[in-house]
């Protein structure tokens, strides 16, 4: 019963531990290491490599910016078999817009309940 969890724990523990481990040990930016979770969990789910990692960690492995990446990925291979080349550009927008429209709405309401403003 708690398997599940210790196992979601431990992947995306591990995730956030190798990002950590980028800022604190290179000179890379954090929105260059976000960028390459993206692309890394892009390629990983190109060549079917993600979806048994997805699997066997459940949201260990979704939530973090490579299941999105994984989450882009799949949709650009269904746009594909069901457009053509046009589902390249729509497919992976498409497979995504979910956790998109959720972001971008689920920041303007916390923008409604606190004063957001620029950082001295």
């Amino acid at each position: 019963m708690l398997l599940p969890y210790l196992k979601a724990f431990l992947a995306g523990g591990l995730i956030c531990a190798v990002g950590q481990l980028l800022i604190d040990k290179t000179n890379l930016t954090p929105a260059k290491i976000l960028s390459a979770y993206v692309v890394t969990g892009v390629a990983l789910g190109g060549v079917g490599l993600y979806k048994p990692f997805a699997e066997w960690a459940g949201a260990g492995a979704t939530v973090p910016l490579l299941g999105f990446g994984n989450t882009l990925a799949q949709g650009i291979r269904k746009g594909v078999a069901e457009r053509g080349l046009l589902g390249i550009l729509s497919g992976g927008l498409s497979a995504a817009s979910a956790g998109i429209c959720a972001a971008v709405f689920f920041s303007c309401l916390t923008a409604l309940f606190f004063r957001p403003r620029e950082k001295n």
